[in-house]
């Protein structure tokens, strides 16, 4: 049986290259602040494959993804084992563009804190009188630069991602940027309406993209996971404070209050992001996560 290593380690993923597609796989590492904690978080890593499988399969008709399959019977003999099954997807290699796609559909986190200080959010100008948790006219698309692991990502202008993407493809910056943010609104537009229906709010997320072999763009990383989402329930949503949360926001919240922590949680905050992570994942694919 021929064994494969990791060819790259996220803050909470591994990759593994197996020539003309790549097998990524979610373990229960968990991030915040962009440091890894100390901590893993049980049964983390399959329901993130799980629920960006669904959100994959729900968006298809909208743009291209990069997913073959989750089932580890598609995968060569070495990943077909506990170790990653339901934790792993076959996808396409894709060149990755050097872009965040950050969408916001209501003002909070950096974008609130931005707004209080100057009236903007990455340089687009909002409303007077803006509170926190509101929802916005219309989502907005606020690009980032990537940023290694224990740097920050850079909020940067939709002009200034013409500019990143032209240096690296040159002649194709503001194509790409167009397909990309057009893509990003498309994208949450879509699945924000359909989480309501849900009884979630979708209040901001982040989508990636890379070009396939014929140069397309095709949608990638992982999506609308609580690690790359804010996810708060409707029920009880009142704006003008922070808001009770599914995603990491709630280990995020832990962190900041307890700085003493040193990046290491407690068991029953363990305990409490692993069942808003099966309630957010039961709530949007209509299925109980099982282990």
């Amino acid at each position: 049986m021929q064994e494969y290593k990791p060819f790259k380690e996220g803050k909470v993923r591994e990759v593994y290259d197996l020539g003309d597609n790549l097998i990524i796989a979610a373990t229960d590492r968990i991030s915040a602040f962009d440091v890894i904690l100390k901590n893993t978080v049980t049964s983390k890593g399959a329901i993130l494959t799980g629920m960006s499988k669904f959100w994959f399969d729900y968006t298809k008709d909208v743009v291209k993804n990069h997913m073959i399959s989750t089932d580890v019977n598609d995968m060569p003999e070495y990943f077909r084992n506990d170790r990653f099954r339901g934790r792993a997807m076959l996808c396409k290699k894709l060149t990755m563009l050097p872009i965040e796609c950050i969408v916001r559909g209501y003002i909070t986190g950096s974008g609130w804190a931005s707004y209080q200080k100057t009236g903007e959010v990455c340089g687009i100008r909002l409303a007077e009188g803006l509170k926190e948790s509101d929802k916005l006219p219309e989502a907005i698309y606020t690009p980032s630069t990537k940023a290694e692991i224990g740097e920050h990502d850079e909020n940067i202008s939709y002009e200034k991602s013409i500019d990143v993407l032209e240096r690296e493809f040159p002649g194709k910056g503001e194509e790409y940027a167009v397909k990309i943010r057009d893509y990003t609104l498309k994208l949450y537009n879509k699945c924000a309406d359909y989480a309501l229906t849900k009884g979630i709010i979708i209040a901001d997320t982040k989508f990636e993209f890379g070009l396939d072999e014929n140069g397309e763009v095709v949608l990638g990383d992982e999506m609308l996971t609580p690690d790359s989402s804010r996810f708060w329930p409707l029920d009880g949503y009142v704006s003008g404070k922070s808001q009770p949360s599914y995603d990491k926001q709630y280990v995020r919240d832990y962190l900041k209050a307890h700085p003493e922590s040193d990046y290491d949680l407690p068991g029953e905050v363990i305990d409490r992001t692993v069942d808003k992570y099966k309630e957010a994942y039961l709530r949007l694919t209509g299925s109980e996560f099982k282990s």
